[in-house]
């Protein structure tokens, strides 16, 4: 399901922690310095947010 929030898009993605994990993991390239601070932190919540879904695991 993709919902539109601000000027870009979130997707959202119903998965298993394993998936989220890996797709953390692809999108860490994306964060360097090229990355606008508005991206940064769309990975960086995308990243809390596994990491308390891996809590309750």
């Amino acid at each position: 399901m993709t919902v539109r929030r601000g000027q870009g898009y979130t997707l959202r993605v119903t998965a298993v922690y394993a998936v989220h994990r890996q797709l953390l993991a692809r999108c860490q390239s994306l964060d360097g310095a090229a990355a606008i601070p508005a991206q940064r932190k769309a990975r960086r919540e995308y990243e809390n947010r596994v990491n308390t879904l891996g809590s309750r695991s």
